[in-house]
Parts: structure tokens; sequence; C-alpha cells
């Protein structure tokens, strides 16, 4: 069963959505039959890296909000991470551009380190207030879960992955992602956002259930 799943790094309910999907997926008897694959999508492919503003202040400006709605919204998300244990320090989170994050997912996913590679950058972005697309930051990561370092720096000085992240963006724009995290079960069965576990095990199981009968 194949589960494709369209994110970016700097979505909080990207990294909720994760948790929650992995909870049902736990749940799921086939669970060593489902194959995931993460794919790129980018919130705001012009956004220029800027390690000196943090979070709140980001939003205010995109959003036309206040800077203390900024604070009150993200503690509410905060609320909702620590719910599926996670642990979020949006205040400590810095603006980074993710495009060269997704092409290091591309790398991790010839290694078969993809999901790890997400989970590393989820946690980087939202609990470790670290610089995503800082290549330095993304090499320290890679090596974390046994990527070559040297590979990472090469890949991050050249232009390789950039057509894969490309390609998972106008693949979102045809089938019409317009938020995420998006979810694709097998080409056919979508859901939106970060839904509740029982959502994403009934679609499993649903999934499961036609597979069968179709052999």
């Amino acid at each position: 069963m194949k589960v494709e799943i369209w994110s970016d790094v700097m979505c909080p309910f990207c990294y909720i959505g994760k948790r929650k999907f992995e909870l049902a997926l736990n749940q799921f008897e086939g669970k060593e039959n489902v194959h995931v694959v993460w794919k790129s999508f980018q919130l705001n492919p012009d956004l220029k890296t800027n390690p000196d503003k943090n979070i709140n202040q980001y939003l205010a400006e995109i959003k036309g909000w206040t800077v203390e709605h900024a604070i009150q919204m993200n503690d509410h998300v905060t609320q909702i991470a620590n719910e599926v244990g996670l642990k979020y320090n949006i205040d400590k989170a810095l603006v980074a551009n993710s495009f060269d994050a997704h092409r290091f997912s591309h790398l991790a996913k010839k290694y078969n380190l993809q999901n790890e590679a997400e989970e590393q950058l989820f946690k980087a972005y939202f609990t470790d207030g670290k610089n995503t697309a800082d290549f330095e930051t993304l090499i320290q990561l890679g090596a974390e879960i046994g990527l070559d370092a040297g590979e990472i720096k090469q890949m991050l000085e050249s232009d390789d992955y950039s057509e894969a992240v490309r390609m998972d963006i106008y693949e979102a724009q045809q089938i019409g992602v317009s938020g995420v995290p998006f979810f694709l079960f097998i080409d056919k069965y979508t859901i939106t956002g970060a839904q509740d576990s029982s959502v994403f095990l009934q679609a499993m199981e649903t999934v499961s259930k036609e597979l069968v009968n179709l052999a």
C-alpha cells in the first residue's frame, strides 16, 4: 500500500499529522505492507532565509497579524502538538526557506531513510530552533541518521534533486493540493490535514480491503 504525504518542513500541522498517521499505522494490522513516500511542498517558495527573524514576526508580517496574535496562535498549535507527544518551541523557530531541506529528504529517500530525515527536519525546526536551510545543519542531521556527510555536502553544493522537488510541487498542483499535510493512498483516496488517527486507520483498512478484493 503506497501512501504519499505532501508536506513542508515549516508546517506545524505537518509534524502533528505525521505523528497522528504513525499512531494509526502502529494500530494497523498490515503495517509492514505500507510504503510511505514523502513529497515536497513549499508554503512560501519565495521566502528568504533570515535566522535573525523568529516565526512570530514572520507570521505577523505575512498574515497581517499583530505579533501578540501570532504568539497566541502558536501557543494553541503548541498545545495540539503536546497532545500527540511533540514538544514545540515555536518561539525558537527560525525563518528558513525549505527548498534545500526538501532536497535533503530526497537524498535520504535513496537510502530508505526518508522518514527518519523528515523526523529530523521537523524536530530541528519546531523543537530545537535550528536553521533548516543551513548546509552544516543539514549535514549534521543527515549524519545522525546514517547518511554520509560528504555526500550530503556534495549534493547541497550542486543542483541535485532540485528537479525532483519541483516535480513533487508540480504533482501537487495537478491533483489540487492547496494545503498540507496532504495524504494520498494508492493514487486514489485522499486525506487533508492533521486528522485524528482514527481517520487514518479507517482509510488504511478501507484500502487494504480493496486491495485484497483486487488480488
